[in-house]
């Protein structure tokens, strides 16, 4: 297997999920050997990192990497892309602190990076090979990896909601990531968004980056409100439900394991296993993510 990097240069651009700051960000080809790299143009000496699990900060509504002044947020869906496409090696500049959210799915990068191109390098593909089974369990959450001869996914999710409780979503070959994962758009619950918004979060949030998910009754008045704060039109109190349409019925699930496997690419390299993933969230996907890097050093 051989490593790859895209064939050209693509740019997409908008704004952050939690910022709402508007952001460019340029996707560049890459030599073997470079790993995924996050640059910050905006910044002085513009500082250059590989996306690895030692710099992650913070895992509260997506992934953050920091290191120092350079700090990018909200990285896993442009990583899932790019690891679900099987690219190796891409220099990636941005102009502020977080990837734009787009359609709040990786759907957009994986169109843009198919139009790019794909280009295989004259380099082994760094892999992981598992070994011996390994497991992470957190807060509820649950992550194994089992010896397998390729890398396989599933995930599973529940929720005490009478909307969203159990579903499920797998992936057997990297082949149907673009059809079948990277569509799916990151949800939110319409009862998280009111402490989320007093956090300084989903600023940027809207009903055509995220699927959000109405299933706690509360008062017309009270929903009204939350639906101006976020630029939205109202919905009837009194319906409990998606507010807007659904691409998947198991659409959550299968964002969940969108995350997964951009979270697991901060491993630096390809992994060769079976993934199951007991409700998954970016604290435990990264937390398992710095046991792999431990694992694949002692080797």
């Amino acid at each position: 297997m051989k490593q790859h990097t895209l064939n050209n240069t693509f740019t997409l651009s908008g704004k952050g999920l939690h910022t709402a700051s508007f952001v460019t960000a340029v996707f560049q080809p890459a030599d073997a050997g470079t790993g995924i790299r996050l640059c910050r143009t905006d910044l002085e000496g513009k500082p250059c990192y590989q996306a690895l699990a030692d710099y992650v900060s913070a895992t509260e509504r997506g992934t953050v990497l920091s290191n120092g002044e350079w700090r990018i947020s909200t990285v896993e869906h442009a990583l899932s892309a790019l690891a679900g496409m099987g690219i190796d090696n891409c220099l990636i500049e941005l102009d502020g602190a977080e990837m734009p959210i787009l359609d709040g799915s990786a759907q957009p990068y994986v169109e843009a990076v198919i139009k790019a191109g794909i280009k295989e390098q004259d380099a082994d593909a760094h892999v992981f090979v598992v070994k011996r089974k390994l497991e992470w369990e957190q807060n509820g959450s649950r992550i194994e990896l089992f010896p397998d001869d390729r890398l396989s996914v599933d995930v599973h999710v529940s929720f005490r909601s009478p909307v969203l409780s159990n579903q499920f979503a797998s992936i057997e070959t990297y082949d149907d990531y673009a059809a079948d994962i990277a569509p799916a758009r990151t949800f939110c619950f319409v009862r998280e968004v009111k402490p989320l918004l007093s956090m300084g979060l989903i600023k940027g949030g809207d009903l055509q980056n995220a699927l959000v998910i109405y299933d706690e009754l509360m008062p017309q008045q009270e929903l009204n409100k939350l639906a101006l704060s976020l630029g939205q039109e109202t919905h009837n109190a009194s319906r409990l439900g998606y507010l807007s349409p659904l691409k998947f019925d198991n659409e959550p699930a299968r964002h969940k394991l969108l995350d997964l496997i951009g979270d697991l690419s901060l491993l630096g390299c390809r992994i060769q296993g079976r993934i199951i993933a007991t409700r998954p969230g970016h604290s435990i996907n990264t937390a398992f993510c710095r046991l792999l890097r431990k694992e694949m050093l002692s080797q």
